[in-house]
């Protein structure tokens, strides 16, 4: 590198004036971040054209860079750490989640392994052991940090793989799939898409899948289940995407495990429900599954890039993520590569655990009900405005209808224009809806009230402009 160069990144590094600017552009956002437009303004979508430039030839100004990032990037983001953000079940931020981010950025830390990072393997292991206490989980449990629950199902039904090949003599690492015996997938027909992809990627073929009805609320009809055996992996939800149910796991894993079948739970902002003792009862049973997935970025509202894969056998989950290298030292301590497919993966463990210190039993009861009564309030709120509300509001998804998909189209238009708030559509059993997700720890009564307004603005004015 050139000296010149290099010798104006240690001053950078030594005088931390370029993270003073980027902490004052953040707090900058922050001070907005409550109030301003949800969704970005269409003079600052046009914006975002400065960004088309070609690659520099020369070394820029980072005051410039961050400048540029801060003037049009900023305006043209979606508020998702606000109150009124109703999409996607994303999550907001804890504040002491979000400052240990930002030391955990400087730490810089690549976390395959203990000798790579002493003190992530340690925090990763303090995780594992409170989120099998908060899941009510065996403690033969072991966790994997994953980027997402996408990541975290494909892990789980990895490890299921495994299991099921090694106990017909089968070793999928070695062998593959040619000559192999037959592995039944049964899920609900309300499976999340990233239950679609995982069965693809892992070489079970979608059109294998025995696919189980529903009822009206997105459940799976538990009398209509196959008959299972031993090569079953059979795919439960806690928290449908759409109208939040959640399966009867008491019932099924105990059909299940009578059989030696496998269970994955796709928890990924269900799980949750879990360590709310007033919604406890929409759990009963998960402790009986074999492998589960959940996300702390949703419900427990840590930053982005945290998906966890909890599995309770952990031989089956290490050999189906294995990874060789005369490089590789491994020790008697954590390895966290051993439950991930990553090896070069950021400290996803270190947010989460400032969010599970700082929060506790109670704040995470606290948090998790409060998303659910927040939800209660909007759904009633809607329904006394003259919106049918579709599903049972069990957690904190609500559906919304709205007649036809023109006219469900044009008010979900009008509300995300708006800039009040943001919700989306989807499909309920074929019928157009508007889909909301209550997510974020920012979201106060006042929040409902401007949405509930949203709502009524953009009806009115589907009818005054049809």
């Amino acid at each position: 590198m050139n000296q010149t160069l290099r010798d104006q990144m240690f001053q950078q590094m030594e005088q931390k004036e370029l993270l003073s600017q980027a902490q004052n552009k953040a707090f900058d956002y922050l001070d907005n971040a409550l109030e301003r437009n949800v969704f970005p303004t269409e003079q600052a979508i046009e914006n975002l054209s400065s960004f088309d430039e070609a690659l520099p030839k020369a070394i820029c100004n980072p005051t410039d860079v961050l400048q540029q990032l801060h003037q049009y990037g900023s305006p043209a983001t979606v508020t998702q750490i606000g109150g009124r953000y109703f999409g996607l079940v994303n999550g907001g931020i804890i504040p002491v989640s979000l400052a240990a981010k930002w030391l955990n950025d400087v730490w810089d830390q690549n976390t395959p392994l203990y000798v790579t990072s002493p003190v992530v393997s340690k925090l990763e292991q303090v995780c594992e052991q409170w989120l099998k206490e908060l899941f009510n989980l065996p403690q033969s449990t072991v966790a994997g940090f994953v980027s997402g629950s996408s990541m975290a199902i494909l892990c789980g039904l990895a490890a299921a793989r495994y299991r099921i090949f090694q106990n017909n003599n089968w070793d999928i690492n070695r062998k593959g799939f040619s000559g192999a015996p037959k592995i039944r997938i049964i899920t609900s027909r309300h499976t999340h898409g990233t239950v679609v992809k995982a069965i693809a990627l892992l070489g079970f073929g979608i059109d294998n899948v025995e696919w189980v009805d529903v009822d009206d609320q997105g459940r799976i009809i538990t009398s209509q289940l196959p008959e299972l055996n031993q090569n079953c992996i059979v795919i439960l939800q806690a928290g449908n995407v759409n109208s939040g149910s959640f399966d009867e796991f008491d019932e099924i894993c105990d059909r299940a495990n009578q059989q030696g079948s496998w269970v994955h739970i796709d928890g990924a902002f269900g799980l949750w429900a879990e360590a709310a003792e007033q919604l406890r009862h929409l759990t009963q049973g998960i402790n009986k599954a074999h492998s589960w997935s959940v996300d702390g970025h949703k419900t427990l509202n840590t930053p982005y890039d945290s998906g966890i894969v909890l599995c309770n056998d952990k031989e089956a989950l290490v050999n189906a993520l294995q990874a060789s290298g005369s490089y590789i030292v491994y020790t008697d301590n954590r390895d966290g590569m051993h439950y991930t497919p990553e090896m070069s993966r950021r400290a996803r463990a270190v947010e989460l655990w400032a969010t599970l210190k700082y929060l506790g039993k109670q704040g995470i009861d606290d948090l998790v009900y409060g998303l659910h009564q927040r939800a209660v309030q909007l759904s009633q709120e809607l329904n006394a405005e003259g919106f049918e509300i579709l599903n049972d509001v069990v957690f904190n998804q609500i559906l919304v209808s709205c007649g036809d998909q023109e006219l469900t189209d044009k008010i979900i238009t009008h509300i995300q224009q708006s800039g009040e708030c943001w919700v989306g559509g989807s499909k309920w059993f074929d019928e157009p809806v508007i889909r909301i997700s209550v997510c974020s720890w920012a979201t106060t009564q006042k929040d409902i009230s401007r949405t509930i307004q949203a709502f009524v603005n953009a009806r009115n004015s589907t009818q005054t402009n049809p």
